[in-house]
């Protein structure tokens, strides 16, 4: 007979967290969010640790070389998608690691021959205002001069105006040599009053753009999450495919953590995975697993020697695997029953698995709750989609603008690797969806917020780490009709278009 859990399982907005005493010492300012990423021994420091609890999830839609660095910046792990070429992914991980904070590649570029429509067009396309204008329209061709927006002035301008009639041309464009340092390139923006400085090679191609707003920005970024030779991390998908070649080209290229990309670990085809990696790198190479639900799972990767667990099956945003199989958990149950497996592991064995929430964040608050339940970090798709760091394009619906995210189960990714249970090598039914979500401008912004939520969170917990918070947190479940009560409720909402207009 079918085993029968006595219990329903919850999701995260079914829980709230009850406040807890809060000294004067509580405030979001003291409040350290740094977590362990990989496993490691009781008594021993953590190989490789984040400043942030959150992670990109391994998606097309979602972490490209752009997201592995603005996320590194904040603190946190992109995990670039796997469903691609061995050697783009390769490259993209590359790009990463080589990336020089301060200095970044043109993706706005002009030919000589192109339009002001085409300039306007651009600058819709990507919000920038600063283009260079080569011999080839590409970020790396010879540098032919610069449109900014005080090149042109649309209202005594046409549309047909070309490029070359009011560009400033390359000879009286400042710029510097490559190699030159950030300090060195930040001291002649503020002596020339620049916006932005080109760096050209030896043969006036252009290398990159250094620009006046991103000074502050560098300097407020106390915590990117950088390697022993002050490259930023990012991490990389792998399937338990292909891994034999995967593996070697990712750590060539520097990744610093490989996460199996699966919609169920429990199985023998991640333990040969983990196998096979630690027969031909042993400790040095560290892998996360997963996903799983319960405790059971757990045990088995940890057994397996991953060095991290995902937990969580269908509960993502654009997943329907629940729908299309009957497969999966509410994702806060989940998350604490493997929680208090990986604790009991840890004191029978000494070794601590960090594990990942992964799917069923749709609030700020229910990352809050997942530390709180036991995860050490989130990883997320939805999230991170909105972003202009995401891979995908910002499309206009409706009159507001979009992203466009879709799952690595729908007819679009045809990831069928990610569920790969050993037979034909295709996609046989889809497990996701093609969608959009709001577009919610630069990633910086988003994360500052929602990570001054969890902030002020933990302090009304009375935590200021992590650790803390999971010793101390009182959850209590919520009925239905609590959960109304706990949105605005009662009132008639002002139109907050028109309240601001006044």
């Amino acid at each position: 007979m079918a085993f029968y859990f006595t219990e329903p399982s919850h999701t995260f907005s079914e829980y709230l967290l009850v406040p807890g005493y809060s000294s004067t010492d509580c405030i979001p300012a003291n409040v350290s969010l740094k977590t362990p990423v990989v496993r490691y021994r009781a008594g021993e420091e953590c190989p490789l640790t984040m400043n942030i609890p959150m992670t990109s999830a391994v998606m097309q839609a979602v972490s490209g070389e752009k997201m592995g660095i603005g996320l590194a910046r904040e603190g946190g792990i992109a995990f670039i998608f796997v469903s691609q070429p061995i050697e783009q992914q390769a490259e993209m991980v590359r790009k990463v690691k080589s990336y020089k904070a301060g200095f970044v590649e043109s993706d706005s570029n002009l030919r000589v021959t192109d339009t002001l429509a085409d300039v306007l067009a651009l600058k819709d396309r990507t919000g920038h205002s600063t283009m260079a204008v080569t011999d080839d329209g590409t970020g790396t061709g010879r540098l032919l001069g610069l449109v900014t927006s005080r090149d042109y002035r649309v209202s005594r301008m046409e549309p047909t105006a070309v490029v070359a009639d009011f560009m400033t041309p390359a000879e009286k464009v400042i710029f510097a040599p490559e190699g030159t340092s950030l300090k060195t390139a930040n001291d002649i923006i503020w002596d020339h009053k620049l916006n932005a400085l080109p760096i050209l090679s030896a043969d006036g191609h252009m290398v990159a753009f250094v620009f006046r707003k991103d000074y502050d920005t560098h300097k407020n970024n106390p915590l990117e999450l950088l390697d022993g030779r002050k490259r930023y991390v990012v991490g990389a998908g792998i399937n338990t495919r292909d891994y034999a070649q995967r593996v070697p080209a990712l750590v060539e290229a520097g990744a610093d953590v490989l996460v199996m990309d699966s919609s169920e670990g429990y199985s023998q085809w991640q333990a040969q995975t983990l196998q096979w990696v630690r027969e031909h790198y042993g400790e040095s190479v560290k892998v996360g697993a997963g996903n799983v639900v319960d405790g059971e799972g757990f045990r088995f990767l940890a057994e397996a020697g991953a060095d991290f667990v995902k937990v969580g099956i269908g509960g993502g945003s654009i997943c329907i695997t629940r729908e299309t199989k009957g497969i999966g958990r509410g994702q806060a149950t989940a998350v604490i029953e493997v929680a208090a497996e990986r604790d009991r592991y840890f004191k029978e064995t000494g070794i601590y698995v960090p594990i990942c929430a992964d799917g069923g964040i749709v609030q700020d608050y229910h990352i809050t709750l997942a530390l709180a339940m036991g995860a050490d970090f989130c990883m997320l798709g939805r999230y991170f989609s909105r972003f202009d760091e995401s891979p995908t394009d910002k499309v206009l619906i409706g009159g507001s603008f979009m992203k466009e995210y879709w799952g690595e189960g729908s007819a679009r990714a045809r990831n069928w690797q990610r569920y790969d249970l050993g037979g034909a090598a295709k996609l046989s039914f889809e497990e996701g969806v093609d969608s959009y979500v709001p577009y919610a401008g630069a990633l910086s912004d988003g994360v500052v917020t929602t990570l001054a939520k969890v902030r002020s969170t933990m302090c009304n917990c009375g935590a200021l780490t992590i650790e803390e918070l999971r010793q101390k947190a009182k959850l209590t479940l919520v009925s239905a009709v609590s959960i109304v009560e706990g949105g605005a409720h009662d009132v008639l909402l002002k139109d907050r278009t028109n309240s601001d207009k006044q």
